[in-house]
């Protein structure tokens, strides 16, 4: 029976690797539409979305069926738990790729207002954290957890950065760039949010293979 249970754990971690795989997917090809302004792309995003969704049920089912046909305990039973909620953030990241997405569909059509520089360097930030955050879980592993967390920061100040341009050199100076910055703004806290969804899994690491809660104390780490 436990060689059994193992086994299935395993096949729980290939669905969770699968869905980070995705999610990580529809960042990148969310902003590639934007590189490229390409509506067929992100039209693609937003419709692949119903796979991740149908994904995450199937994933929170498994784990539903495990706990209720093995009942088991401690360390797995956290380790289940915690790949509901990890489920659960990968779907939110996968929907705020949509919503990029959903914001590129709104630019096609209009010249870009400047050289995108800084919201690709954020995407690729968002994209890396992500697959950090899903590896430290499965090979329990608290030091690549932090590195995620340690992360956050960087994500914060190029977030930060984009708007601070965006509304001081662009719509402050003209209020008709507006509709080509606003689009831009809302990306950009995208991908900001989406790192704060990997450093909630990064969070979620360091509990269950420490015991410790580093949530709004990332100074312990």
């Amino acid at each position: 029976m436990e060689r059994h249970f193992d086994e299935e754990l395993k096949e729980l971690h290939k669905e969770l690797l699968k869905m980070a795989a995705l999610a990580q997917e529809a960042i990148f090809k969310s902003v590639e539409a934007l590189k490229t302004r390409d509506s067929v792309i992100a039209t693609q995003v937003i419709d692949d979305d119903v796979r991740l969704d149908d994904l995450e049920l199937a994933i929170d089912e498994r784990c539903i069926d495990l706990i209720a046909r093995h009942q088991p305990m401690a360390g797995d039973l956290r380790f289940l738990a915690m790949a509901m909620k990890i489920n659960a953030e990968l779907e939110r990241i996968a929907d705020l790729a949509v919503d990029i997405a959903q914001r590129v569909n709104e630019l096609v059509d209009k010249p870009l207002l400047k050289p995108l520089i800084d919201i690709p360097a954020l995407s690729s930030i968002a994209q890396g954290m992500v697959g950090d955050a899903i590896d430290a879980f499965i090979g329990k592993d608290p030091a690549l957890a932090k590195k995620v967390i340690s992360s956050d920061p960087e994500a914060d100040r190029l977030r930060n950065l984009i708007q601070k341009e965006l509304i001081n050199d662009y719509m402050g100076k003209d209020a008709q760039a507006a509709p080509r910055a606003v689009p831009l703004l809302l990306i950009a806290r995208h991908l900001e949010r989406i790192c704060d969804h990997a450093t909630n899994i990064a969070e979620d690491v360091v509990y269950l293979v420490e015991a410790k809660v580093v949530k709004h104390h990332h100074e312990h780490l």
